[in-house]
């Protein structure tokens, strides 16, 4: 089993290189849904100081098409997104779930909102008067959750 963490064309190189090592440090995957603003390279990445970069397991798709294409049809896709209504702590998640994120400056776009693909749009709760949590940040907070109920932890 992997966890894996989609990331929907990320915008800034710090965010993506957090969630690349927390994706190696839990054994999870990462996946970019489309064009990243910066360049994705290994040479890149050891510029960063990403010596793990090697270790990452790591997939790209060109479109939200081709990454809807590839779930498994036993997997249940999840949106995090300031627009949901659930909390992250309410489903019960399993080990094939795929968690999508939104970039940094628009989120996740309408189409991949109004498809039937997902099985939820979850929220990270948070003061009314926060816009929105750092990208990192909010992935921590889905990875260690959904790991807490698959691996009983």
């Amino acid at each position: 089993m992997a966890l894996r963490i989609a990331l929907y064309r990320p915008e800034i190189p710090p965010n993506t290189g957090n969630i690349a090592r927390l994706c190696v440090a839990l054994g999870a995957e990462l996946h970019i849904v489309g064009e990243p603003a910066f360049e994705l390279s290994e040479k890149a990445a050891r510029r960063a100081g990403l010596d793990y970069w090697d270790k990452l397991k790591l997939t790209l798709h060109p479109s939200w098409e081709t990454f809807s294409e590839s779930l498994d049809t036993n997997s249940k896709l999840y949106l995090i997104s300031t627009k949901g209504k659930v909390s992250y702590t309410t489903p019960q998640y399993g080990e094939n779930d795929v968690f999508l994120f939104g970039n940094e400056t628009s989120g996740l776009p309408q189409e991949i909102f109004q498809s039937k693909i997902p099985n939820g749009i979850l929220r990270i709760p948070m003061e009314e008067d926060c816009r929105c949590l750092n990208l990192s940040n909010a992935v921590a907070i889905i990875a260690y959750e959904a790991l807490r109920q698959i691996r009983r932890w």
